[in-house]
């Protein structure tokens, strides 16, 4: 979906969901420089004591002209994390011949927004600790901030993640469609080691956000143009609370993709109970969220001495010769 700000499950549409590549959870056997330290909350207390705060800042003022920029950002982590790991490969440019952007795949043409809202960050934290946060790091904690701004819970980010330094078309390519199965959707989701409970949870998130009406159940109306954005949660648009799922005990959910969770014969014993769990309990919501966030955060980071820290997040950093 064009300018769009859900969550996963995408092809070109405002959800952050994903799909594809067979990747191993690791929570990193090396932290930044270091030998035998994984990712930790405490990673830049000594040498970027202010990065929440000054990412904090900046997304908050981003929020106050676009109240879709929390969506849009947390749909960045998920597209980055399932695309080899949280690399921050979704944020890299076109550099033809060495670098193809992961921006033009269908499920990010048109959709995948908060890049200059990125960019700003990424500057920020350059001016006050040059060379030490990475982009990926960046997402892991915009998608945190932006979750609490909305009114979302909060968690201990794990942090020390190194930028990658190439992208992988054929892995985004593989990002679940809005029209999968439930079979489909929970295949691409156990390929990367997430369980029903982690599908449920995040996709949750699509309790804030907008999609292209071309990718709803009710598709677009009688002369819509058929990238205009519609509500995932037509209550609480901007909010994130549990009010999705009560949307999908309706049959109300605007992605069929999401619908599929409470309506295919599969969900009966897999994950319907878990949507009516969280429909009545947003305490059951809020706690499995968050701990859904931490594990996909951990998808094969790059840490010790992998990867880079990039200078500028749409760019690999020019080797000196």
């Amino acid at each position: 979906m064009a300018a769009s700000s859900c969550f996963p499950l995408a092809a070109r549409c405002s959800f952050l969901l994903m799909g594809a590549l067979v990747l191993a959870l690791s929570y990193g056997a090396q932290g930044h420089g270091g030998a035998g330290v994984g990712l930790s909350s405490s990673f830049y207390d000594d040498s970027c004591p202010g990065v929440h705060d000054i990412v904090r800042r900046v997304i908050q003022r981003a929020r106050v002209v676009d109240a879709r920029i929390p969506a849009s950002l947390i749909r960045l982590h998920f597209h980055d994390c399932f695309v080899q790991g949280c690399d921050g490969s979704l944020l890299l440019d076109n550099d033809l011949p060495a670098i193809m952007t992961e921006k033009e795949v269908p499920a990010n043409d048109r959709s995948a927004r908060g890049f200059e809202v990125v960019d700003d960050i990424k500057r920020a934290l350059e001016n006050a600790c040059p060379g030490i946060v990475s982009c990926a790091d960046i997402l892991a904690l915009a998608s945190e901030i932006s979750v609490k701004m909305a009114g979302g819970p909060r968690w201990s980010v794990p942090l020390g993640r190194r930028d990658g330094t190439t992208t992988n078309i054929e892995s985004a390519n593989n990002l679940p469609s809005p029209f999968d199965s439930l079979e489909t959707i929970q295949e691409k989701f156990r390929n990367l080691g997430l369980d029903d409970t982690d599908l449920v949870a995040l996709q949750g998130a699509h309790t804030f956000g907008r999609a292209q009406c071309q990718f709803t159940q009710q598709n677009c109306s009688a002369g819509q143009d058929e990238e205009t954005l519609v509500n995932l949660d037509t209550v609480t648009p901007d909010v994130f609370d549990n009010k999705y799922y009560g949307n999908l005990l309706r049959g109300h959910a605007p992605l069929p993709s999401d619908q599929v969770m409470l309506s295919d014969d599969r969900a009966v014993t897999t994950t319907a109970p878990i949507v009516h769990r969280f429909s009545v309990s947003q305490k059951d919501f809020f706690k499995n969220f968050a701990t859904s966030m931490v594990k996909m955060g951990n998808l094969s980071p790059l840490t010790g001495r992998a990867g880079e820290i990039r200078n500028n997040c749409r760019r690999v950093n020019k080797k000196a010769y």
